[in-house]
């Protein structure tokens, strides 16, 4: 009975030593608020919008210590909309965000597999004052413009995530990093039915002093892709058409400097197509042929410049303002937006947000989400609040 017993507490001792090496952690954030837009469809609109400052949702992380300085990684990340509790952006998919895992070490670096940030957008994350948010950044809404403008149509975009990827993380020496990423085809059906290509990303970022510089490269292989190429007369959307995607390079840079409370921050992004356009004829359904598929590939350059200001320990400012331009035509927006944030607590925040953005040309840029005509204007007003568990 005493050696029963005494295996029983080893047992119970090993058990317990080897779950003090292992954690999982749950953590997301809700945010709520109400949005006016002016300019949507002719009129102003007042709605609930979410995920304002952070974006809905809810994840699991979780490492293990394997021994010898390596450890096993995971996150699996769900995008949702608390308004009415939906998935975000695809509802086929449960973890949209982020779905990953990998073998870390302290020395060497990280390793991981499958769905996962691009380094592209870790390059530009810390030098946007909204954070690259899918819903209110102005950034993510000049890079998203892509899947509505037609003049850049067939020229990709970098979409921020990656399926199908494998990624290399270095470990950060005298305050550089490396990010490496390959990604294999992808076929998905929302928000928009497209195959991409295969795509090769690389960054280097440094960090120190205050100063933080980056330098991206992204290579997008051709694919495919399904969306509707304009409107009726009366403003609707015309029956979707399926046209090449041309294989495009993505140059990326980004600078930020910290003074006191303030920190600078500048980006610049061109997406030049790789592949010449080729003489195939778009038809869209009810109206006929629309021209070469060169009139849906323009290269395209964005531009954005803004400060983060932390005016007290509870108070944030934000301003960013935003250039995208379309070459060969004449199609651009400039844009500007501003954030106040006040923090309640460590996890509760209340913010607002006020944004302009004028289109010139074909140009349809809006706010994720939110449509716009081309050549329009739109105006934005946002009131909210956000807590993080």
């Amino acid at each position: 009975m005493k050696h029963i017993i005494a295996a029983g507490l080893t047992a119970i001792c090993v058990t317990t030593g080897a779950w003090a090496q292992s954690s999982v952690t749950l953590y997301g954030s809700l945010d709520a608020g109400i949005a006016y837009i002016s300019n949507v469809g002719g009129h102003a609109k007042w709605i609930e919008e979410q995920g304002n400052m952070q974006p809905d949702r809810w994840g699991l992380k979780g490492v293990e210590d394997l021994g010898g300085g390596l450890k096993a990684a995971f996150t699996v990340e769900n995008g949702f909309n608390v308004n009415n509790g939906t998935f975000f952006a695809d509802s086929t998919s449960l973890f949209y965000r982020q779905a990953w895992v990998g073998l870390k070490h302290d020395d060497y670096g990280q390793l991981s597999f499958d769905r996962q940030y691009q380094p592209s957008f870790w390059a530009v994350y810390p030098t946007d004052p909204f954070r690259g948010n899918e819903v209110l950044s102005p950034i993510a809404a000049a890079d998203l413009a892509g899947l509505r403008d037609r003049a850049t149509l067939a020229t990709q975009y970098v979409s921020g995530r990656q399926s199908n990827s494998i990624m290399y993380q270095s470990p950060e020496m005298w305050g550089v990093k490396l990010y490496a990423m390959y990604a294999f085809p992808v076929t998905t059906s929302q928000p928009i039915a497209s195959t991409s290509g295969n795509m090769f990303d690389i960054a280097l970022t440094y960090q120190g002093a205050g100063l933080y510089a980056a330098l991206a490269y992204q290579f997008q292989h051709g694919g495919q892709e399904t969306v509707s190429l304009g409107q009726t007369a009366a403003g609707l959307p015309l029956p979707a058409s399926t046209f090449n995607l041309v294989s495009t390079e993505h140059y990326t840079g980004a600078l930020g400097y910290r003074f006191g409370i303030v920190n600078v921050q500048f980006n610049y992004a061109y997406n030049k197509v790789k592949t010449p356009a080729n003489s195939q004829i778009v038809t869209v359904p009810g109206v006929g042929p629309v021209g070469a598929l060169s009139s849906l590939v323009h290269p395209f350059s964005i531009m954005e410049l803004g400060t983060t200001i932390q005016a007290t320990s509870a108070d944030v400012i934000e301003v960013a303002g935003i250039y995208r331009s379309v070459r060969g035509v004449q199609d651009n927006t400039l844009g500007i937006q501003i954030g106040a944030d006040h923090s309640l607590s460590k996890r509760t925040s209340v913010y607002m947000r006020a944004g302009y953005m004028k289109n010139n040309g074909i140009a349809n840029m809006s706010w994720p989400g939110v449509a716009a005509a081309d050549g329009s204007k739109q105006i934005l007003g946002v009131a909210g609040m956000t807590h993080r568990f």
